[in-house]
């Protein structure tokens, strides 16, 4: 691996694509992710499919990022593809749960269990 980061951006025409290195087992996360590859004559370019919407291409486009760190990459992720809030936002609450819920329940007569 390289310290110079995988680049997740919109491109010009509007499509999703990856820049930067990429070897054998990133191109396996973005496989994963929905990410297709052509060869070039310059190596490989790597996009996801035209046309599928923005909400379906940043939630791809996320998940890919989020798979790649997870795996130790550096990843670059355009803002504007994220789906999902940033991570300086507050976390959601855990849920609330009633005393009903956490004690023994009678069991009704007649029931079969």
């Amino acid at each position: 691996m390289t310290s110079t980061p995988i680049r997740i951006t919109r491109g010009l025409g509007g499509e999703v694509e990856v820049e930067g290195p990429c070897d054998a087992f990133a191109a396996s996360i973005l496989a994963r992710a929905g990410f297709d590859t052509y060869p070039t004559l310059r190596g490989q370019w790597v996009r996801l499919p035209f046309d599928m919407g923005c909400a379906w291409e940043n939630e791809r486009a996320t998940w890919a990022a989020d798979m790649l760190a997870a795996a130790r990459y550096a990843v670059d992720l355009d803002p504007d593809l994220q789906s999902h809030p940033s991570s300086t936002s507050a976390p959601p609450s855990a849920p609330h749960r009633t005393k009903a819920a956490m004690t023994a329940q009678p069991t009704r007569r007649g029931s079969r269990r």
